[in-house]
């Protein structure tokens, strides 16, 4: 019989690629997790490992149960989530973890409605940026959670979890309300010589603004770097640049900022572990955050 534990340790590797990786995804040693697989390959009865000096790779038998690791997680998921359809009443802790613009715009009026109807389920929210998303719900640190990309930069899908479109934003250029460019020109191409604020380097806002300045033929002159969006638009509106912000960020720009639209959307979805989409709990946070999507105001012309 194949251990479940050891089959998510052999899963790992076939993301991550190394041993100390998948070590230090689950707090373990690295020479533990060794000799978990070893296990694990004496379970298959055949060997799922090939070691070339201090590198390990699958071989095809280890690629192969890999693959069936994720559909035989993603069926416990699914089996953990019927059982809890049936119980009583919602109830325990539901993990939730969302980017800072979605905490304060969205979680407040969803958490509040989920608290009346099932007072049992005890929330917890953490703040993240969506990239570390994906490794908590993989790591059970979290049950739900809310990614986002953009069309202009997209994300690979993670194999391991499921997602439900939740929200498709309008971007904005956000440019000093004195100083935008002229009716009708591009405002990103109308911007190459102006100084730019951009999210902190290797965040996916930094990336967006970068690739959206080089479809324009040029890279973006960064005067400042700022990850709070409220933070962003009151260096525009004081006239120290200009930066790209998503609709949910902000819904009443100072009065020294303009906020132009361009045709780059940000796309936010719901993100579980396979097999969770029907666990009551994470059905019950998905349909109340999307009734709180519902009732936010009119978006921004």
């Amino acid at each position: 019989m194949l251990d479940v534990r050891r089959l998510h340790l052999l899963r790992d590797l076939a993301r991550l690629g190394t041993i100390a990786a998948v070590a230090g995804m689950h707090r373990y040693t690295p020479s533990a997790v060794s000799q978990q697989l070893a296990t694990l390959e004496r379970e298959a009865g055949t060997p799922l490992l090939e070691r070339t000096g201090r590198r390990v790779t699958l071989t095809p038998a280890g690629r192969v149960l890999a693959e069936h690791a994720e559909a035989v997680l993603a069926a416990l998921e699914e089996a953990g989530s019927a059982v809890a359809a049936v119980a009583r009443g919602l109830s325990g802790p539901l993990r939730i973890g969302a980017y800072p613009t979605a905490v304060r715009a969205l979680l407040p009026a969803t958490l509040a409605a989920l608290g009346r109807r099932h007072p049992g389920l005890e929330l917890r929210v953490d703040e993240l940026d969506p990239a570390l998303v994906p490794a908590a719900l993989r790591e059970r640190r979290l049950d739900v959670g809310l990614l986002h990309d953009y069309d202009a930069v997209p994300v690979r899908p993670d194999p391991a979890l499921d997602t439900t479109p939740l929200l498709d934003e309008t971007v904005y250029l956000a440019v000093p309300a004195a100083d935008g460019p002229p009716p009708g020109e591009d405002p990103v191409r109308a911007s190459r010589d102006r100084p730019w604020i951009l999210g902190s380097p290797g965040t996916l806002c930094h990336t967006v603004a970068v690739e959206l300045g080089r479809r324009a033929g040029y890279a973006p002159r960064a005067r400042h770097h700022a990850d709070d969006f409220a933070t962003v638009v009151a260096l525009v509106a004081a006239g120290l640049g200009v930066a790209i912000v998503p609709e949910l960020a902000i819904e009443h720009p100072p009065a020294g900022a303009r906020l132009l639209p361009l045709p780059t959307r940000r796309r936010t979805r719901i993100a579980y572990r396979k097999g969770a989409a029907d666990h009551p709990a994470v059905a019950a946070f998905t349909a109340e955050i999307r009734t709180a999507v519902a009732a936010r105001p009119a978006p921004l012309h």
